[in-house]
C-alpha cells in the first residue's frame, strides 16, 4: 500500500481542483475513501486538516464549511504552538484554572494553553497571548468569534455580581458591556439589564 500522509492527501485533492469552492462533504467524502484505498487505514479527523490547512493559508475559506484552492493566493504561514515550557507557565500563572469559569483539574476539566489572539490572525506564541482555558471554553471560543466568547462571559460574571450584590463588579462589567451596544457588536447575544 502507498505511503501517503493525511496532509498530503488534502493538498492533492484541493490542487487537483482548483479555484473551486468545494463543500465539506464533497472532501470529507473523497479523503475518507481514498485514505482508506490507498494506505488501508481509517482517515480520523479530515475536517481538522482542512481547517489545518486553512489556518496556514493554503486553503481559502469561502463561506461555513466550503473551502477553495487559489494557487495564486496559496501560501504556507509557520504557525507556532506554545512550548511545553511556555504551557507550564501559563497553567501555573492562571493557578491551573479556566479563565473563563474559574474550573480546573480539582473539577474534572481537561485544560488547554490558547492563543488569545488566534495564530491565524497573527496572534504571537508568547506568555502575554496565552490563556488557561477549560476545553468547555477552548471548543466554544473556537467556535464563536473571540469578540462573542468575551461578551458572553461578561454577561456571565454581570449574572453573578447581580446574584452577589456586588455592585462594584456589577458597575464595572455593565460599563464593559455598554461598549458591545454602543458599537453594535454581537448584538445578537442579548444581555438583559
Amino acid at each position: 500500500m502507498a505511503k501517503i500522509s493525511q496532509e498530503e492527501l488534502v493538498k492533492k485533492f484541493f490542487i487537483n481542483n482548483p479555484n473551486r469552492a468545494i463543500k465539506h462533504p464533497e472532501v470529507v467524502d473523497y479523503l475518507t475513501q481514498e485514505y482508506k484505498r490507498l494506505t488501508g487505514e481509517v482517515f480520523r479527523d479530515p475536517d481538522r486538516a482542512i481547517r489545518k490547512l486553512h489556518q496556514y493559508g493554503f486553503l481559502i475559506k469561502v463561506a461555513t464549511g466550503i473551502y477553495k484552492y487559489d494557487p495564486k493566493k496559496a501560501i504556507t504561514k509557520k504557525l507556532k504552538d506554545f512550548t511545553q515550557k511556555q504551557k507550564e507557565e501559563i497553567l501555573k500563572r492562571d493557578n491551573y484554572k479556566c479563565v473563563i469559569c474559574g474550573r480546573g483539574k480539582k473539577e474534572g476539566m481537561e485544560l488547554h494553553v490558547d492563543h488569545i489572539k488566534p495564530k491565524d490572525l497573527g496572534g504571537d506564541t508568547t506568555m502575554e497571548n496565552g490563556q488557561t482555558l477549560c476545553s468547555q471554553h477552548n471548543f466554544i471560543k473556537k467556535n464563536l468569534k473571540q469578540t462573542e466568547t468575551g461578551k458572553r462571559m461578561y454577561i456571565r460574571l454581570y449574572e453573578l455580581a447581580k446574584k452577589e450584590n456586588n455592585k462594584e463588579l456589577l458597575h464595572f462589567v455593565a460599563d464593559i458591556l455598554s461598549i458591545y451596544e454602543k458599537h453594535n457588536i454581537n448584538g445578537h447575544i442579548v444581555w438583559k439589564k
